[in-house]
């Protein structure tokens, strides 16, 4: 059955992302005195960072008024990867600075903050540097009584590691963070749609009132014809709809670009691509919650599906439309 959703029917939702400005003094500012803990869904994929220590950085920023649970998480990406780094120091031992655990603790650098500051339970006891809760708590009160508190966050992150490059790379890692964070995740359904712009809304609209069409090769929909679509005929009839050309092939519109940066999150419009970039085979629009909407081939009619499955292709996306800030 042909299932056709207009947008005045459809339940849907523009969601405007928050993007951090562009420059260091920029991103500073963004993250003193912002911290977004009752908004970030750990329980859901926030970048690389593992869900147990996605909620440790949350709760134990606010440990410190003014500190960005982006920042801690950066710090222990930056460090040991939140734990998962193979390397002397991380789980026991000492790397050859004698630093230790997930953060990364001199032992007489934990031992004065954990005898200045009483960290809450939920780790070890007697408190360990190498303890996840211990030393991401740790590690806030450390921030804070370094500069956070004052106002100065590069100060603070100086403080951790004393090099100006150290800073820069914590800053920008938590820039990343905050934008994958707030970026729109999509939900995945046709009669729920989310979107981070007018334009993509429009599109995922068109492409969802869609499904059940056949695959046809070459394919640009009954609008010009044609009884259904192929992957980049539905993909260049959607983001029509929304008053943006693209080229008509899979192929060409991976080449147009802009390309999402690969490991940055996807949101709900962008294009999903499968190939090499030397041939680009199939494309389809993604929807959210890992699922993107397509023409897959002959005899499978436009339909949702998963845009990641064992044995693919897939070669990147792209994001025809930037964000609104």
């Amino acid at each position: 059955m042909i299932v056709k959703v207009a947008v005045g029917a459809a339940a849907v939702a523009l969601v405007i992302p928050v993007v951090i400005g562009q420059g260091v003094s920029g991103v500073v500012d963004a993250l003193l005195g912002s911290s977004p803990t009752s908004t970030v869904a750990c329980a859901s994929f926030v970048a690389d960072i593992p869900s147990e220590y996605c909620h440790l950085y949350v709760t134990a920023a606010a440990d410190c008024p003014g500190l960005d649970w982006t920042v801690l998480a950066a710090i222990g990406k930056v460090e040991t990867n939140h734990g998962r780094l193979q390397a002397p120091g991380v789980t026991d031992g000492e790397n050859s600075a004698g630093a230790g655990g997930p953060m990364q603790f001199l032992a007489p650098t934990f031992t004065s903050v954990i005898t200045t500051h009483q960290l809450p339970p939920g780790g070890a006891s007697p408190p360990s540097r190498y303890n996840p809760h211990n030393a991401i708590h740790a590690a806030a009160f450390l921030l804070c009584d370094e500069g956070v508190r004052r106002g100065d966050l590069r100060a603070a992150i100086f403080a951790y590691n004393h090099a100006d490059w150290y800073v820069t790379k914590i800053l920008n890692q938590a820039a990343e963070y905050t934008q994958a964070a707030t970026t729109t995740p999509g939900t995945g359904d046709c009669n729920n749609l989310e979107a981070p712009n007018p334009a993509a809304l429009v599109a995922l609209n068109y492409a969802c009132g869609q499904r059940g069409l056949p695959y046809v090769w070459g394919g640009n929909g009954p609008a010009q014809g044609d009884a259904g679509f192929d992957c980049s005929g539905l993909t260049t009839a959607a983001y029509a709809a929304a008053g943006l050309a693209l080229p008509r092939t899979a192929h060409t519109q991976f080449h147009a670009g802009p390309h999402v940066p690969p490991g940055h999150p996807l949101q709900p419009g962008d294009l999903v691509f499968y190939g090499t970039p030397a041939r680009i085979h199939h494309v389809g629009l993604y929807i959210g919650h890992n699922l993107m909407i397509n023409a897959p081939t002959f005899g499978q009619p436009v339909q949702t599906a998963p845009y990641r499955y064992p044995g693919d292709d897939y070669a990147g996306a792209t994001r025809p439309v930037a964000d609104e800030r």
